[in-house]
């Protein structure tokens, strides 16, 4: 089974910024979209950003305009480019991949975002 690995997180400063990634363990075929979700503590997991295989894209209204979020098909890699980080965007950072429209969610391990002076 393909398990989505992520990297990226760690301890950076307010106004500061990560770069988070996520890939498949190993080689598969197009995975149809994939993202990010957070989760803060004594808060709901939330959608951060998504992307198809198609480059459409969907950002969480507190991150639109620090976020961005790309992928390589080819690799079927996604990256989590965050600018302008802010006390508020600590949370555990989930990878997340569907591989068609109606499929099942696939989720990653989990990375740490801490945002703190």
């Amino acid at each position: 089974q393909v398990q989505l690995v992520e990297s990226g997180g760690g301890l950076v400063q307010p106004g500061g910024s990560l770069r988070l990634s996520c890939a498949p363990s190993r080689n598969s075929f197009n995975i149809y979209v994939m993202g990010w979700y957070r989760q803060a503590p004594g808060k709901q997991r939330e959608l951060v950003a998504v992307i198809t295989s198609g480059g459409n894209t969907n950002y969480a209204d507190s991150v639109k305009g620090r976020f961005t979020i790309t992928r390589d098909n080819a690799k079927n890699t996604v990256a989590l480019q965050m600018n302008s980080l802010k006390p508020a965007d600590t949370a555990v950072y989930y990878c997340i991949a569907r591989w068609a429209v109606t499929g099942n969610n696939y989720w990653g391990q989990g990375t740490q975002v801490t945002v703190s002076s």
